[in-house]
C-alpha cells in the first residue's frame, strides 16, 4: 500500500490495480470472483459428488434476487452435469412451473436425473405446500420419461433448504 493511503481494515480482501498497488475490493468484485470460483465447481460434465457446492452456487445466483426464479439442473446417468438452466421467472412471492415444459427439457438434455431449485424472495428458505406439491407434481411427470428428481433446493437469502435432507422426497 502507498503511504497516504488510509488503514484498511484487517479483515478486507484486496486486489491488485493495474499499478500493482493493493486496494481493499468492492464487494461487486469479490460476488463475482465467488461466481466464477462456483460455476467452475458447477460446470458441464462435473460429477456431482459435491451438493455443498451446487448450494453455495444456487445462494449466490439466485438467493439475492427480487423475484422468484425456478431453475433445474439436468444430470447423466453418472450424475455428472449438463447444464443448469433458469426455467421460468416470476414475481416476489410466485412463479408459475409448467411440468410439461419441464419434461421437455429434461428430454432434450438427454437427462437422466435432476435437481430443482427455486428462491424465496422473502428471505425465509421453508418450503410451502405449494412447492412440495410441486414437488411431487415434478417427480411423477418426470419419473413417467424414466428422469429422477434428486433434491428440490429452496434459497431463501443466505440459507437453503434441501427437500431431500428433510425427507420431503
Amino acid at each position: 500500500m502507498s503511504s497516504n493511503s488510509s488503514a484498511v481494515d484487517a479483515d478486507a480482501l484486496l486486489v491488485r490495480d493495474v499499478d500493482g498497488q493493493y486496494r481493499p475490493a468492492h464487494a461487486e468484485e469479490v460476488l463475482s470472483q465467488a461466481r466464477r470460483v462456483l460455476s467452475r465447481r458447477v460446470r458441464r460434465g462435473a460429477t456431482m459428488s459435491s451438493p455443498q457446492a451446487v448450494k453455495d452456487h444456487l445462494r449466490l445466483e439466485i438467493g439475492a434476487l427480487e423475484h422468484e426464479v425456478f431453475c433445474v439442473l439436468f444430470l447423466d446417468a453418472q450424475h455428472r452435469i449438463i447444464v443448469l438452466k433458469q426455467m421460468f421467472r416470476g414475481t416476489v412471492t410466485q412463479t408459475s412451473v409448467y411440468p410439461r415444459e419441464v419434461v421437455k427439457e429434461a428430454l432434450a438434455q438427454n437427462a437422466a436425473a435432476v435437481i430443482l431449485a427455486h428462491n424465496h424472495p422473502s428471505g425465509a428458505p421453508e418450503p410451502s405446500r405449494a412447492d412440495e406439491y410441486l414437488t411431487q407434481t415434478l417427480k411423477t411427470a418426470l419419473a413417467l420419461v424414466d428422469v429422477r428428481v434428486l433434491d428440490h433446493l429452496v434459497v431463501g437469502g443466505g440459507d437453503v433448504v434441501s427437500f431431500a435432507e428433510r425427507g420431503l422426497l
